[in-house]
């Protein structure tokens, strides 16, 4: 079924290009999606976000891409499928002499929607790079002085990715991803359009969902930052392929692609679709790798490639990223130990090398107790603030509430100490075992001062609220000593 919206048309001076309409976006409200099953969109609309168009109609809005705004739900958890709800896209020309239209926008995606337009119109791009640096034209338009400076320094483990999305006005996962890719030659190397690779990074960035605390496009770059903190390592440097480092910094940066904010226990509880379509295995996982499969085909960045390629490199997409389904966490770590032990590890063996990248996205995911304690703490405290979130929605619709969410007996020190002993630990003392080098060092010496760092906490709190208790329940018993006496004395 087909959604079509009435929108404020406004006269134009011209006819609108054809070239503009043939582009993501252009005008268009389209709820069609063929990658979860939904009827195949009208022969005009060959791109999501397309309308039929009528060349002699030109009161058509002018509406470039990337300014879109879902349509949520009343509740305010549910994920909605790609193409399933209307996009609005926004008339950059409205921005400026009617204010009150661009209300729906955030000035966070204005910024961007306008820096990807100056990028786009770079007359010194369009009109040709010079080969002997065919990228820095790019990167000078995009960066700061100071994230450039940062970039320098990607592969230090106290990069600060907070600061890194400040710096680049809240895109860290289009400039950081774009630049790994450029540090590696992966452009080159595979081919990479520069326009369809920048399209598909600003398309991954803005699925990932701005209103989640901790789930978000920030935690993407910080994942695929640690990605390739661990990539670099000797081990994996030495011996993995090309396709290899191109599938792990793709991992990275959509491995929690269109994430809803909530667990899949409460997709479940609550019959929700992704529920139903994945039979309750992988949920979110699933829908990561399947938005992630949509978003390259849809920018057509590996078009130029054999289908048989292709398909390769979607189903190892998905190895990776169902890897971090933290429900088969103990699978994956009994068959990690298990290598260890043997010794049998063998990186020139294609399969080891894809179990290695599935345990270095699983470390990359859960790093956040291994960074510094100043980057640590902040995202500890992101990650609870999204359970409670959860677990008020929980409370609000006479839901069972997750112990783990349940703000009212829970404390953010609780969890991560939690969280530290029996997820992170376990996971990083193998892969220390693995890749013992200073990197692994630090980690494990930053994991150690964090657990006694939250442990401070907790005690601190725990005594604080002891003192609470005693303050109040001191006063009650003496109102109750100076009423018993007087009445003992007079009854004696």
């Amino acid at each position: 079924m087909e959604v079509c919206y009435q929108l404020p048309v406004l006269p134009l001076d011209r006819p609108v290009p054809k070239h503009v309409l043939s582009r993501r976006g252009a005008i268009s409200f389209s709820s069609s999606s063929s990658l979860f099953g939904g009827p195949a969109p009208r022969q005009l609309s060959k791109r999501r976000g397309a309308i039929s168009y009528d060349s002699e109609d030109q009161t058509a809005l002018y509406i470039r891409m990337l300014g879109d705004v879902r349509v949520r739900s009343q509740m305010g958890f549910e994920p909605e499928r790609r193409g399933s709800h209307p996009y609005l896209y926004v008339d950059f020309r409205t921005l400026h002499s009617r204010p009150e239209a661009a209300r729906p926008v955030s000035a966070r995606n204005v910024r961007r929607l306008l820096s990807f337009q100056r990028y786009l119109h770079s007359s010194r791009f369009f009109h040709g790079i010079p080969a002997n640096n065919p990228l820095g034209y790019i990167l000078d338009d995009d960066f700061t002085g100071q994230a450039k400076l940062m970039l320098q320094k990607v592969g230090n483990w106290n990069f600060d990715i907070f600061l890194f999305d400040r710096l680049t006005n809240g895109n860290s996962l289009v400039n950081l991803t774009f630049h790994l890719f450029n540090t590696y030659g992966l452009i080159e190397l595979f081919q990479l359009d520069m326009v369809k690779l920048r399209r598909f990074l600003v398309m991954i960035q803005e699925d990932y969902r701005c209103q989640n605390p901790y789930h978000n496009a920030v935690h993407a770059a910080d994942v695929t930052q640690a990605m390739y903190c661990y990539l670099q390592e000797p081990k994996l440097a030495e011996t993995l392929t090309s396709c290899d480092l191109l599938l792990g910094l793709l991992a990275a940066a959509t491995h929690d692609l269109d994430h809803p904010g909530v667990n899949q226990p409460f997709l479940i509880k609550t019959d929700h679709y992704l529920a139903a379509l994945y039979k309750n295995s992988s949920v979110l996982e699933n829908h990561h790798w399947k938005s992630a499969v949509g978003l390259l085909r849809e920018s057509d960045l590996l078009s130029h490639l054999t289908t048989e390629d292709r398909l390769n490199m979607e189903e190892r997409l998905g190895s990776l990223i169902l890897a971090t389904d933290i429900s088969r966490q103990n699978d994956y770590l009994s068959e990690f130990r298990t290598h260890l032990d043997k010794g049998d590890l063998c990186l020139t063996n294609g399969g080891h090398r894809l179990f290695i990248l599935q345990m270095a996205l699983k470390c990359a995911d859960i790093c956040n107790p291994c960074r510094p304690w100043k980057l640590s703490k902040q995202w500890s405290e992101k990650v609870t603030e999204e359970f409670f979130h959860q677990g008020d929605i929980e409370r609000k619709h006479n839901l069972e509430v997750t112990p783990l969410c349940d703000r009212q007996s829970n404390s953010v020190a609780n969890i991560q100490i939690g969280f530290m002993a029996y997820v992170v630990e376990p996971l990083f003392v193998e892969w220390s075992r693995f890749s013992d080098t200073r990197l692994s060092q630090t980690m494990m010496s930053h994991l150690s001062l964090n657990k006694q760092g939250w442990n401070e906490g907790r005690d601190k709190q725990e005594a604080s609220s002891s003192r609470a208790s005693e303050e109040q329940t001191t006063p009650a018993a003496k109102d109750s000593n100076s009423k018993v006496l007087p009445q003992g004395s007079k009854g004696s």
